[in-house]
């Protein structure tokens, strides 16, 4: 088998009833090497015919099966012959379509619970007899449809798990997708290679191929422009490019001045000395700040920077020359944010222009990525040999260092921030931290304290030290960092960065605050 062969020719079809935890189940079969794509629940029969899955997964949701408006799917999908996992509200929307029968249960069910097999089902296959797993609901099964029989159960749920085995139809009240649920895996595994027969054939190495194919395909002869910003997403997305259409990439890094201390050079020896790319440095730095001068609002902050980003990048791609594609880092969660089921909103947001670009630029966007998890991406960036400093790095902030700085933006700010910022890195790599740490960083604060320093007082500025880990970033806690560890950071702040003279340790988890102060 070739590697660009048949990487989509075995998929699984999920589709999203609006459950928070979607993104998970697709995660786990694309960690089980099975391509799968998250559609809202609201599509037709015909695109669901035309999606050719090996089999369909029917997540979670708010809502209750009971309620009028509770979101259906067309019941000609169970005979398909293609076998059905019904997660939660998923089964308990396959026991009302087949004429079973939902009740409220008199106790709401949520978190841990112990799971007791009934039954043999190859659904269950090598997971233990009893075993922990996430319940999440309020609703369960009174009455099973016809052909399907108990498999697993609960002290709260007599029906915890059905199948009709015959017509390959599943329910499971549970999540085996969350991390709380013991044998997940296994079950979601047994669905994919024992249910419906998938082979694992979505593979980086495959993917690296398929996507260059794909660039090709869409490119031709063109020339792309690539805004690079130094991150995971977009630095991958250029040398997949690159590997694609050499030089008929054009590679645009605009210096804002607002990054870390030694950004520039590091993107240019990688971009331009490692992968010989077409690389543009723009300085920008000057008429950032200038824009910047006098305004402490973090949200006009953010919207000068986005705003000047914009027209620096639409200023040099007219004179880098005539251009059709415009490339983006865009992933599939940004995909899957402007399409899934969400309740009555339907859209999250819409998905256009990810990177902020305007509408009117007229340029065709070329997206690699979009169909990749963030973890996928790093793995194809490891496939192609790039440097590990960029693949394995923390998020940074859109607006840069602007938005850790509490206050006017100001170069001597911007020193004292980017002087902290390199001090906390080099300590959190130095303790091996860095990678089990989502995001660690400082922030200026516009507050000034009084200390003594080699016995006169001082009167100077103070930075809040912030780590957090998370998955994704829509949720985080706070890392208990050692106390040797937070003693020496603060040490070295206080008598290497000019004008600090306090360093103190920000411990609030997202909700209710948020990872960055702006």
């Amino acid at each position: 088998m070739s590697k660009t062969k048949n990487i989509h020719e075995q998929k699984i079809l999920i589709l999203d009833f609006g459950s928070q935890y979607t993104q998970n189940i697709a995660r786990k079969v694309r960690e089980c090497e099975v391509y799968c794509e998250i559609h809202p629940c609201t599509i037709d029969f015909k695109t669901i015919e035309a999606f050719q899955p090996k089999g369909i997964i029917l997540s979670g949701g708010p809502a209750s099966v009971m309620e009028d408006d509770s979101p259906l799917v067309d019941p000609k999908l169970f005979k398909m012959k293609v076998p059905v996992l019904g997660i939660c509200y998923g089964m308990q929307l396959i026991t009302r379509l087949l004429k079973g029968k939902v009740n409220p249960a008199k106790e709401r069910e949520f978190g841990r619970a112990e799971l007791m097999l009934k039954t043999f089902s190859r659904l269950f296959k090598d997971v233990h007899s009893k075993s922990v797993v996430w319940m999440s609901h309020g609703d369960r099964i009174a009455n099973l449809p016809k052909g399907f029989q108990t498999t697993a159960f609960t002290d709260n749920s007599p029906v915890a798990a059905m199948e009709n085995s015959i017509d390959k139809i599943y329910g499971l009240q549970f999540h085996p997708e969350v991390v709380h649920t013991d044998e997940g895996i296994k079950i979601i595994r047994n669905f994919l290679f024992n249910i419906c027969k998938c082979q694992p054939l979505w593979k980086v190495e495959s993917f690296a191929d398929y996507a260059i194919k794909g660039i090709k395909d869409q490119v031709k002869n063109g020339k792309v422009l690539c805004g690079l910003s130094g991150g995971v997403d977009s630095s991958v997305v250029a040398v997949l490019l690159h590997k694609a259409i050499g030089d008929r990439l054009i590679c645009i890094f605009i210096d804002n001045g607002l990054l870390r201390t030694g950004e520039r050079i590091k993107v240019e020896e990688t971009f331009r000395e490692h992968f010989h790319m077409n690389l543009k440095v723009v300085d920008a730095s000057q008429r950032f700040l200038k824009k910047l001068k006098g305004v402490t609002d973090p949200e006009q902050k953010r919207m000068i920077i986005g705003n000047t980003f914009i027209h620096v990048f639409e200023e040099e791609a007219k004179k880098a020359g005539d251009f059709k594609f415009l490339a983006q880092g865009t992933l599939y969660p940004d995909v899957i944010e402007s399409v899934s089921f969400k309740g009555p909103s339907a859209v999250i947001k819409s998905h256009h222009n990810v990177g902020g670009l305007p509408e009117n630029m007229e340029l065709e966007l070329v997206e690699p990525l979009r169909e990749l998890f963030k973890d996928e991406v790093r793995a194809l960036g490891r496939e192609m040999g790039m440097p590990e400093e960029i693949i394995s790095r923390q998020p940074f902030p859109g607006p840069g260092l602007a938005i850790r700085i509490i206050d006017e933006v100001t170069p001597e700010r911007i020193t004292m921030v980017q002087e902290a910022d390199k001090i906390i890195l080099e300590e959190i790599k130095g303790a091996g931290l860095y990678k089990k740490i989502w995001q660690s960083f400082g922030v200026l604060l516009p507050v000034k304290t009084v200390g003594v320093m080699g016995d006169a007082r001082t009167y100077e500025n103070v930075v809040a030290l912030r780590a957090v880990t998370s998955t994704d970033g829509m949720t985080a806690d706070w890392v208990p960092l050692p106390y040797e560890l937070l003693g020496k950071i603060s040490n070295r702040i206080i008598n290497e960065v000019k004008g600090v003279n306090r360093v103190v340790y920000d411990i609030s988890s997202k909700p209710p605050g948020t990872i960055e102060w702006e």
